[in-house]
């Protein structure tokens, strides 16, 4: 049997949603970066361990697999409070970027340290293990990249290195993978779709349907084209068009008209989303609205995904419905569907449940490398039965 732990990682646009081991650990970290310096200063640094390590994620990630090795980082919720901190750039490729690497190598080790116990350690170093199961956009599947993805994760040992991180500060953790498995973003958002933990059929409704799974992301946006329980490679398609940029456009024309300074695109995203006081900030102690801000900006990017939408709706007629999944789905949800009553009226349908939208892709891998990991494991057991039958 494998003593590897499975991850399932989510290296989203604008965070990381990681699943662990049998569900008993799940990570969410802004997917934000900042370059720093080994002795970051801390208040309080005796108060230093009673903080949340999320909090305070600070690393020094070596890697041949990085172009910058050996560089240090804030990470997460710590960068996006940095004057340099970096987000991914429209336009830029999952597989290739540094930071995509930083934020999964990152999640790993921070489970590995609070599940030390589960792998070897001598001198505050760990040594762990993992099965992974991740993803890439669609249009970089389709070119290829998920080879060399694949190959510059399984082909080395990635240390991260904890600095001034609450709880882990001096910890040393080497990953190793097992396994690495790269699966198609749509195609991914279907198996959560109709497939349980065990990838049972549990929405039969859908199962032999034409399916379009439209998901928006941070830089980009994939539309799936299912057929016959399959993704039609022929026919999905991937566009470099994400909420980012609009993101970026709305916290400008804040910081112009109202002169208030967002960290990052997660608080755009926050002023969109909230429960209370939607698309409203505070300006100098008052609730002020940014309601025309918002509404000009996402209105247009709807529109922009809409005739994606059609565009492959006409080429693909029998489609009986589409999905639309994924962060960026959140935010333009209002605005396609008024959209969709005015104009086309299709089939289109969303997940109310926003946790259920935004964690699709981690659940997804999760489904499909435990399916992986039990086919293995039963393989290794029926062979060393082999083995045994044999020898007696």
């Amino acid at each position: 049997m494998s003593n590897a732990r499975i991850a399932a990682i989510d290296v989203g646009n604008d965070s990381v949603k990681a699943l662990f081991g049998k569900l008993d650990s799940e990570l969410y970290i802004p997917n934000v970066i900042a370059r720093d310096i080994e002795d970051r200063p801390v208040i309080g640094i005796e108060d230093l361990n009673e903080k949340d390590p999320l909090d305070g994620i600070h690393i020094r990630v070596h890697s041949p697999a990085l172009k910058e090795n050996n560089a240090i980082y804030r990470v997460g919720n710590l960068a996006t409070k940095s004057d340099n901190a970096t987000e991914l750039d429209p336009g830029s490729s999952k597989s290739e970027e540094d930071q995509t690497l930083i934020m999964l190598f990152a999640s790993i080790a921070l489970d590995a340290a609070k599940h030390e116990g589960m792998f070897k350690k001598s001198n505050n170093v760990i040594d762990a293990s993992y099965t992974l199961g991740t993803g890439l956009p669609l249009r970089e599947v389709k070119e290829g990249k998920d080879v060399g993805y694949r190959s510059q994760l399984l082909g080395s040992v990635h240390q991260v290195e904890f600095l001034v991180t609450p709880k882990y500060q001096g910890v040393k953790v080497n990953i190793k993978f097992d396994e690495v498995k790269v699966y198609p973003e749509g195609f991914a958002a279907y198996i959560n779709l109709v497939m349980d933990n065990d990838l049972n059929i549990i929405n039969k409704d859908l199962i032999d349907k034409r399916i379009l799974i439209h998901d928006i992301g941070g830089l980009s946006t994939d539309i799936a084209v299912i057929k016959d329980r399959n993704v039609d490679d022929d026919k999905a398609q991937g566009f470099n068009l994400g909420v980012s940029e609009s993101l970026e456009a709305i916290r400008e024309e804040i910081r112009s008209k109202h002169g208030v300074e967002l960290d990052s695109r997660r608080d755009v995203v926050e002023i969109l989303t909230k429960k209370n006081d939607r698309n409203h900030i505070m300006v100098k102690g008052s609730r002020t609205s940014v309601h025309d801000i918002t509404d000009r900006i996402l209105l247009e990017l709807a529109k922009k995904q809409y005739r994606l939408l059609r565009n492959v709706w006409q080429k693909n007629s029998q489609t009986e419905i589409c999905y639309f999944v994924g962060g960026g789905s959140m935010v333009l949800k209002d605005y396609l569907k008024t959209l969709n009553n005015n104009l086309d009226g299709y089939n289109i349908d969303f997940f109310e449940d926003e946790k259920e939208s935004i964690w699709m892709m981690a659940n997804a891998y999760y489904k499909l490398i435990s399916d992986f990991d039990r086919k293995t494991n039963k393989g290794k057991d029926a062979k060393e039965k082999d083995k045994k039958a044999v020898k007696s």
